[in-house]
């Protein structure tokens, strides 16, 4: 059996609703949820339950469908009204991911474009556009990793970030489809995982995706990452995003940045392997990236147990931003993009 044959789909439609795989029992539980409105699946998002830029625009993409299906069929200007504030509503889940906005702001220009047709009509072509969305995803992830591979050499040493596998996407993955796909050419690969704030993603998840597809790799914490990369164990960093700038100034997991300047300071090239739709191509550069900041118990406390004082007062952002000088390249189903970033993306888009 190939080992790309044991990778996961961690989001499902199911005849009328949708089926998720709650990622906040792994590694120890596998536990499916079924969601059939839009209420829980704003409430999987905003829990993680469904995580990572590419699967969180396909869950909006679906919860969307599920808070406009039973509208009432009247006028399309009372029913565009209604679908406009469930948009709204699911964007307030996660600010960050671009691709949540990506998707939504999709399904609605559909819906404009088929604004003379009847309103049942128009929620069939919303679900088959959710659907479509989805399956696109997974057609992206697959040619990221295939083009990821020409970088990786045969004898690698690969160090992640957080997760970026099935897990956070339609399947395969971002970065971690780089690393499915050149163990699946023969590479002999060491991965070097970062533990990954919030809620410990590297080790609950990456970790768990690379065992199953019985890829060699070493949990460590994140601060453990730069006395590696200095004693030269680490050959190349290949990490995911949630929002990219014009200028390819970088939003990922909160310890990327750090990460990314480690590499630039030790010559290890740093990629970041991302699809199109998380190009935010009319956002400038970095600065202007909302950054999540998650409740403060998640570092005050571990397994409902506290680890700080009382009242301590905490500062738990879940993203930080890579500045574009530090990335050495983009690896996407275009296929590997250089700087000038500014430049490359532009005339990506404009074609």
């Amino acid at each position: 059996m190939s080992n790309t044959d044991t990778i996961v789909e961690s989001i499902e439609w199911r005849d009328d609703h949708v089926r998720i795989l709650d990622q906040t029992y792994l590694p120890n539980r596998e536990v499916y949820s079924d969601i059939r409105d839009v209420g829980r699946m704003w409430e999987a998002i905003k829990k993680l339950r469904v995580r990572g830029a590419p699967a969180i625009g396909i869950a909006a993409a679906y919860g969307f469908y599920l808070g406009i299906k039973e509208l009432p069929e009247n006028a399309f200007e009372s029913f565009w009204v209604e679908v406009e504030r469930v948009a709204d509503y699911l964007e307030t889940a996660r600010p960050t991911a671009v691709n949540l906005h990506w998707a939504l702001e999709r399904l609605k220009t559909t819906i404009q474009a088929h604004k003379d047709k009847d309103i049942s009509e128009i929620k069939d072509i919303v679900l088959e556009t959710a659907k479509t969305i989805h399956a696109e995803d997974k057609r992206t992830c697959k040619k990221i990793g295939e083009n990821g591979v020409e970088l990786v050499p045969k004898e690698a040493r690969i160090l992640t970030h957080c997760n970026t596998g099935s897990l956070a996407t339609g399947q395969y993955g971002t970065a971690l489809s780089v690393i499915f796909h050149a163990h699946e050419e023969g590479n002999k690969l060491q991965v070097w995982v970062d533990e990954t704030r919030p809620l410990l993603q590297g080790s609950r998840l990456t970790s768990w995706e690379l065992m199953n597809a019985e890829i060699p790799m070493k949990l460590i914490t994140d601060s453990t990452a730069g006395s590696l990369i200095r004693r030269g164990e680490v050959d190349m960093v290949i990490v995911g995003a949630d929002r990219v700038a014009s200028n390819g100034d970088t939003a990922n997991k909160i310890g990327t940045y750090p990460l990314a300047v480690l590499a630039n300071e030790n010559d290890v090239p740093f990629y970041v392997a991302v699809p199109l739709s998380t190009i935010d191509i009319e956002l400038e550069n970095g600065e202007d990236i909302p950054i999540e900041e998650r409740d403060g118990d998640e570092i005050a406390s571990f397994n409902d147990s506290k680890v700080a004082p009382k009242k301590v007062e905490t500062y738990n952002p879940a993203f930080d931003v890579t500045p574009h000088r530090y990335v050495t390249a983009f690896i996407t189903e275009e296929g590997i993009i250089k700087p000038d970033f500014d430049e490359n993306f532009k005339a990506l888009f404009e074609d």
